[in-house]
């Protein structure tokens, strides 16, 4: 049965009869979960092998677990941390790369402890002074020299743990002044500077196997559409940053995006995204979204199967020894 360009979210923190009906016949590419899912660690085990199970193989299933303000999975269950950009602030360079590896190395062996495999970071958009609230201290830093080695340091530390990457936001979202879940940023910076800067920071990760778009204007590049359902932004993403990888929309109900939900995924795959990201778990949503993102084309399941071939064994670690070397890394830092 061929696999449905889909990503999708479910509602509560276990499975109703008619999700998984749904989800046996849409057969979306994997899963995505959130705060709404979460109640404990076996729990969520149970959630994650019986989304599995209405597929029928080992699916990839994702959570946002940045840390900072975008976190799923909380205290006391869980570790918590700093945001990102504010624990970076306070090192120096080799310190953050090392700072950043450990942070990933526990939050992957959190996650791979409950049976989820993917995290979407890094998240190598480069802070501004006026990047937007919602997203500039989930940033790695200011410089592509710091955003490059950090986010390596992210996907080494994932990699260890058994967690497979996503990177994000592609072609960078580090300009928007707007809220891309509530408005669309249009971003009016010159050619010339976004290849310089904010791609070159996803040029030089390109490799990464899984990314997502951003919901943001170029206007130097496309004046009208955001980058998920731009022809000429894609083949930015494709062809000058390099990024060969499987590519997943960010949110499709995010209200950056204009239409309905079947002209937002209709134009996104077209665009050429490879799969639609569906997060709220509402069910006649999900079925419309099925309908219009269809089945992954060829060149998309090629993609799939090449990143689902480079998902990682987790290696052993003293996760209470971790945990020290951090807390001292990033006291000493601060005091």
């Amino acid at each position: 049965m061929a696999q449905g360009a889909t990503l999708f979210g479910c509602l509560e923190p276990q499975l109703s009869a008619d999700e998984k009906a749904f989800f046996r016949d849409a057969n979306p590419w994997g899963f995505i979960l959130f705060a709404r899912n979460i109640v404990s660690k076996d729990q969520v085990a149970r959630l994650c092998d019986a989304l599995r199970d209405t597929v029928g193989w080992h699916a990839p299933i994702l959570i946002d677990q940045e840390g900072g303000r975008v976190q799923r999975l909380r205290a006391p269950d869980w570790l918590e941390f700093l945001p990102p950009l504010d624990q970076c602030n306070t090192l120096d360079p080799d310190d953050q790369v090392t700072a950043m590896y450990l942070r990933s190395r526990l939050i992957a062996e959190e996650l791979s402890e409950i049976g989820i495999d993917v995290n979407c970071a890094p998240m190598a958009d480069i802070a501004q002074s006026n990047t937007h609230e919602f997203l500039h201290n989930r940033c790695y830093g200011s410089t592509v020299d710091q955003i490059v080695a950090n986010s390596k340091a992210v996907i080494a530390g994932q990699a260890d743990g058994g967690v497979m990457s996503v990177l994000k936001h592609i072609p960078g979202h580090g300009r928007a002044t707007l809220d891309s879940h509530l408005e669309l940023p249009v971003v009016d910076t010159d050619a010339d500077t976004l290849r310089s800067q904010d791609f070159e920071v996803f040029r030089q990760l390109n490799d990464i196997p899984l990314g997502m778009t951003a919901h943001i204007v170029y206007s130097a590049f496309d004046p009208d559409q955001p980058a998920t359902s731009s022809k000429p932004m894609m083949d930015i993403i494709r062809n000058e940053i390099g990024f060969d990888g499987f590519l997943m929309t960010d949110d499709i109900n995010m209200e950056a995006l204009e239409g309905t939900l079947t002209q937002r995924c209709t134009s996104s795959i077209a665009a050429g995204c490879d799969v639609v990201l569906h997060c709220n778990g509402k069910l006649p949503e999900m079925i419309e979204v099925a309908a219009a993102s269809g089945t992954l084309t060829d060149a998309a399941q090629t993609r799939a199967d090449r990143a689902i071939a480079t998902r990682p064994d987790a290696t052993a670690i003293d996760k209470t020894a971790l945990q020290v070397e951090l807390n001292a890394l990033v006291a000493g830092a601060v005091s």
